[in-house]
């Protein structure tokens, strides 16, 4: 599918592994095991960074016996969060390769490879069969994905009856337009995003169950303009951030997500859905 190439395109830049050394070393973390903090600035690919990841498993009951699939891993930071905190296997698949081979490696240096693996895949057409997991976690993914209800679909086929679906997405805010390029698309055309209320619909059309429903938008908008703030404070930039993998551009994305959150032109939506 034509958006899946553009998409998967613009998250691959090339080999990571280099990068992700070098900004290490230039923070003086290279040479000893890391911890999910550790890599925090760089790893959680999301609107409000760990605290959000940490929000979103306050909101669960995560025992150390559980499958997880985390949907749209990334470099994996959530993954690792969850596997060191709860003891849980985690299954990360992501569209990009490039980010596949850095989640892994990342995984070695915090020495959780034995909880986490990671694998290229396309959300829509998961590579898993029927029941597998009692966890699907899914941050800032949806945008991406043309066909939510497919999304959806799929994430309740992998889940075994009872098993829940977390989530932490984007959503289209009543003013319009979006102002680009934000940090999942440079244009609109590689934007998917759909209302909270759409969200919802197709949630529960494709036979979900909503079980916890919160609204973010103003702790995100929050946590933009502080990091702003902090930006601007800085001397110099850190060793370690999304720049790493996005390039020095990818600021003015971050700004710009921002400024919708705070003018209505997007929100944040924290939800938990569970399948019958």
């Amino acid at each position: 599918m034509a958006e899946n190439q553009s998409i998967q395109q613009y998250y691959d830049r090339g080999s990571l592994r280099e990068r992700l050394e070098a900004a290490l070393a230039a923070d003086g973390l290279d040479g000893r095991v890391l911890a999910p903090e550790d890599l925090a600035p760089l790893d959680q690919f999301h609107s409000r960074g760990l605290a959000a990841t940490v929000e979103l498993a306050d909101a669960l009951d995560i025992e150390g016996s559980a499958a997880v699939l985390d949907i749209g891993s990334g470099l994996g930071g959530p993954s690792r969060y969850l596997a060191a905190r709860f003891g849980c296997n985690v299954t990360g698949i992501d569209l990009s390769q490039s980010f596949v081979d850095a989640a892994s490696f990342l995984a070695e240096r915090t020495g959780l490879s034995g909880k986490v693996a990671y694998k290229q895949a396309n959300a829509l057409a998961l590579p898993f069969d029927d029941g597998m997991f009692d966890l699907a976690w899914t941050q800032h993914v949806a945008m991406n994905i043309a066909d939510r209800a497919g999304f959806y679909r799929e994430a309740l086929r992998v889940l075994r009856p009872g098993g829940k679906l977390a989530i932490y997405d984007v959503v289209a805010g009543e003013a319009t337009p979006m102002h680009f390029p934000v940090p999942w698309a440079e244009q609109p055309a590689m934007s998917f995003v759909v209302t909270a209320d759409e969200m919802r619909d197709a949630l529960v059309s494709q036979g979900f169950r909503i079980t916890s429903w919160t609204d973010c938008t103003e702790a995100g908008a929050d946590w933009f303009e502080a990091r702003q703030r902090a930006q601007a404070a800085a001397a110099k930039p850190p060793a370690l951030g999304l720049h790493v993998v996005m390039g020095s551009e990818f600021g003015i994305a971050g700004r710009n997500l921002g400024r919708n959150l705070r003018e209505g032109r997007a929100g944040l939506i924290q939800a938990i859905a569970q399948k019958p």
